[in-house]
Formats: C-alpha cells, sequence, structure tokens
C-alpha cells in the first residue's frame, strides 16, 4: 500500500523529533553526571559538594523519567492518529445520537480526559517518587485526588463551552469561521486571565495578604520604583504541596496581583526576595509577558486559518488515520500533530525566553535594593549548579545557571548593581522549572500543575 505523502511526513518529523529530544536529554544526564563529583567553580564559594551532588542526582531523576515522557508523546500521538484513536471514541459515541455539534464536543472532551489519564501515571510517579524521594513533595494522596477532580471540573466548565463554540462556529460560520474563533479564543484568554487571580486559583490555594510589616514595605518600595501598581501582595500556602518556592505576579489591568509562595518567605531573607520580585517584575516592566501574549494570539489566528484550510482537504483525515471526516476530527488531528510539525521551531521561541530572562536579569539589578547589600545570597536556597550541555541547553526556556551568572559578572563588574545582578540570576534560576528548587508541572502557580490545563496557567500567570 502506497502512503500518502502527508502520512511519510508525519512519520518522518515525528521519527525525527522523537529521536533528537531523546538523545538531548541523553546528552544532559551524561553532563550532569561527568560534573557530579565536583562543584563547579562559578558556584564553589557558595555550594558544599553534598547540596551539589543533590542536584546533580535530582537533575538525572528527572531526566530519567523525561525519556518515557517523549516515547509516551509520540505513542500517544500515533494512538490517536494512524492508530484510529480518534474514530474509535467517535464512534463510541455514536449510539447516543446527538446533534453534531455535542457530537463534536463530546469526542474532543473524551480524547482529551483519555490522554490525562495515559499521563497520570507519570505525574503519580514525579510527585510521591522523585520529588518524595529527594524530600521536596508536601502533596498527600487526598489532596492530590481534590486537586485531580478539581482540575477536571474545571475542564469541563471552562473547556467544555469554548470547545463548544468553536465547532460550532466550524460548521455554521462560513469559511471565516477561523477567524471568529479566533476572536472568541482572544475574548477567552483575557478573561481567564482576568479571572485567574480572584475566582480561580484560590479553588486551590490559599491566599493571605502578607503580613511582614519589613517585606510588605519593601515590596511596596520596590513597585514604586518600578511603576508597577497591583491590587495588593498575597502569601500563598504552595507548602501544603512542595517546599519549592517561587514568586509570580497575575491577573490584567487593575486585577493584577503579587504573590509569594510561603516557603519562599520561609528560606529567604527580605533582601532575596526582593532579588527574585524584582525579577519577575522586569518582565512586565519590559512589555515581556504583553509581546508574549500577543504571539501567542497571532500564532493562533495563523493556526486557526491554517486548520480552516485543513478542514476542507479530504486528505487531511485519511492520511493521518481518520476515516469520518467532521469538525471535532479535524480540531483533534490539528491538536495532536501541530507539535510535531512545529518542532523545528523549539529553538527560536527557546532562545527568545532566555533572552527574556536576561533582560529581566538587568532590571533587577538597576531596581533591586540588594545593589546596595552585599549579604550572602545563597543563605537557605539549595543550590542549582549543575552544568547543563550546551545542545541541550538550546531548547531550555531560562538559561543555565552558570551562564547567568557569568553574564552578570561581565556586566556588573564594574558597577554597583553587581550584587542584585548577581542574586536575581542565582535565586531565578534556582526557582525556575526542571531546578533542584522547583517542580516543573505545568500551572504550578494554583498548585494543582497536573490537572489544570497548562495553557490556562500560561495566560494566567508569569512566573520568571
Amino acid at each position: 500500500m502506497n502512503l500518502h505523502w502527508l502520512t511519510l511526513l508525519f512519520l518522518t518529523l515525528l521519527l525525527f523529533s522523537t529521536l533528537l529530544r531523546s538523545w538531548l536529554n541523553q546528552r544532559q544526564i551524561a553532563q550532569v553526571a561527568k560534573h557530579r563529583e565536583q562543584v563547579p567553580e562559578a558556584f564553589a564559594s557558595h555550594v558544599d559538594l553534598e547540596a551539589h551532588q543533590k542536584a546533580a542526582d535530582y537533575t538525572i531523576a528527572r531526566a530519567n523519567l523525561n525519556r518515557w515522557d517523549i516515547l509516551l508523546d509520540a505513542l500517544v500521538a500515533l494512538i490517536f492518529t494512524l492508530g484510529g484513536g480518534i474514530d474509535i471514541v467517535d464512534r463510541a459515541w455514536l449510539a447516543l445520537n446527538l446533534p453534531s455539534v455535542w457530537h463534536g464536543t463530546l469526542v474532543v472532551i473524551s480524547v482529551v480526559l483519555v490522554m490525562s489519564a495515559i499521563s497520570l501515571p507519570m505525574s503519580l510517579y514525579r510527585t510521591f517518587g522523585i520529588e518524595a524521594r529527594f524530600g521536596f513533595n508536601r502533596t498527600t494522596v487526598g489532596l492530590f485526588i481534590a486537586d485531580l477532580f478539581k482540575g477536571l471540573l474545571l475542564t469541563l466548565l471552562l473547556g467544555g463551552p469554548l470547545i463548544f463554540v468553536i465547532l460550532y462556529l466550524m460548521q455554521r460560520a462560513g469559511e471565516l469561521w477561523w477567524l471568529y474563533a479566533w476572536l472568541v479564543w482572544t475574548a477567552f484568554t483575557l478573561f481567564i486571565t482576568w479571572a485567574w487571580p480572584t475566582w480561580i486559583a484560590p479553588l486551590f490555594n490559599k491566599f493571605t495578604p502578607l503580613s511582614d510589616e519589613a517585606l510588605r514595605q519593601r515590596t511596596e518600595n520596590l513597585l514604586s520604583r518600578c511603576g508597577f501598581s497591583s491590587r495588593g501582595v498575597y502569601v500563598m500556602d504552595g507548602s501544603r504541596r512542595s517546599v519549592h518556592g517561587n514568586a509570580y505576579f497575575t491577573g490584567v489591568g487593575r486585577n493584577k496581583r503579587i504573590v509569594f509562595f510561603d516557603s519562599l518567605i520561609e528560606r529567604l531573607q527580605g533582601e532575596e526576595i526582593e532579588a527574585v520580585l524584582a525579577h519577575e517584575l522586569g518582565h512586565f516592566r519590559l512589555h515581556h509577558v504583553r509581546s508574549r501574549l500577543i504571539l501567542s494570539l497571532g500564532f493562533g489566528l495563523g493556526g486557526l486559518a491554517l486548520l480552516g484550510a485543513l478542514a476542507a482537504w479530504p486528505d487531511f483525515y485519511r492520511a493521518l488515520g481518520v476515516q469520518i471526516p467532521s469538525p471535532h476530527a479535524a480540531l483533534l488531528l490539528f491538536m495532536l500533530v501541530l507539535p510535531t510539525f512545529t518542532f523545528f521551531l523549539t529553538p527560536i521561541s527557546a532562545w527568545w525566553s532566555r533572552k527574556h530572562e536576561f533582560e529581566a536579569d538587568e532590571f533587577a539589578a538597576q531596581f533591586s535594593m540588594r545593589s546596595r547589600s552585599h549579604a550572602p545570597s545563597w543563605r537557605a536556597v539549595p543550590a542549582r549548579s549543575n552544568t547543563f550541555d550546551i545542545l541541550a541547553s538550546s531548547a531550555r526556556i531560562h538559561p543555565p545557571s552558570d551562564r547567568r551568572q557569568q553574564r552578570s559578572a561581565r556586566r556588573t563588574t564594574d558597577g554597583p548593581s553587581a550584587s542584585a545582578a548577581s542574586t536575581s540570576a542565582r535565586l531565578v534560576s534556582d526557582l525556575e522549572p526542571g531546578s533542584s528548587t522547583r517542580a516543573s508541572t505545568g500551572a504550578r502557580a494554583t498548585g494543582a500543575g497536573h490537572t489544570v490545563s497548562p495553557a490556562l496557567g500560561r495566560v494566567c500567570t508569569h512566573r520568571g
């Protein structure tokens, strides 16, 4: 049987991206293991060998699990496309003889739920295996289950109506349905961003006004220097789930708020917390958040326009394993195969993100009071002292800690802000996804990274 050219292209790109991701992951494991027995020079003055080895072992453990994540991603894509998974779910709902839009909505939601169930064992092992083994996990089984059901409920209540409206437009709005769908998606994104801090995040975590008067005054002074206004400064009970800590801002317009993890406040001094927050505010003041949102919406418009063309092309379905063309099948196919076809853009988007991180470090050096102090910046912060492979780092959205250190040292050796730049680079790197002090699980700011759609988390919060 002759394969359609689109089938061959999809299989080729899927194989290439899977092998490349696996190879880069293995390079990173080898790089960290190679330097496990010696603390890198940039960290030697404030990281002991035991802490460095723990950081290395944690990174390797997560990378080993990532091997299976990579393979699972490819397997899921194959099962639901060429394996006929979409058709199987589609036929299962035909017995109810529902109107087409309702039927399509149930099919899309069902596929999303099945994919979430497939990834659940990985999330369980990551939380109760790796995180617990290294002493970072505080999530109980009961809390994990509660987060799971809250996340599923939010997916149904928020995602269900959105899917319904998009499928309705695909069937009834004519050739320009994709433009109307994009307007709906834009409105949905802005609404969720606005509602997240007040209505959604409190479903998962408790937020209380910052009671530490000295820290609150320090924070307000920083906000004033940065020209940033918010609806308040809050402390989140992130320690219920993990010892990892962070600070972030969320919301839009007058509904913005600053949030500190309670575990961050427990571990760091006021000037160190200020350095972390200054970095986060840098993303806001330098319009990184706005530019990322605009780019995301722009890609969304282009993606929906492309989907509009593909949905009207019969070979799009047949080449990717769907025997019954339909709007919901087109939407699911597009969601499943798009990451494979856009994988080559990863280094570009990662470079752009790393550029923003360096710029935020510079902003923190300029505005943080840390520039006037030279107190130790690593006290109570588990060190992230790993050496990262240069090729593997090309796909990372955050620069490795050692390179941030080197850059800040070159930039600030002649200026009074050297301490702030160093503090920001060290602390923020230490708090980033995949580090030894913070888990990377989707919308972690909600405390429910394994249950809430990562897309929701990305549009609702920014953490640097």
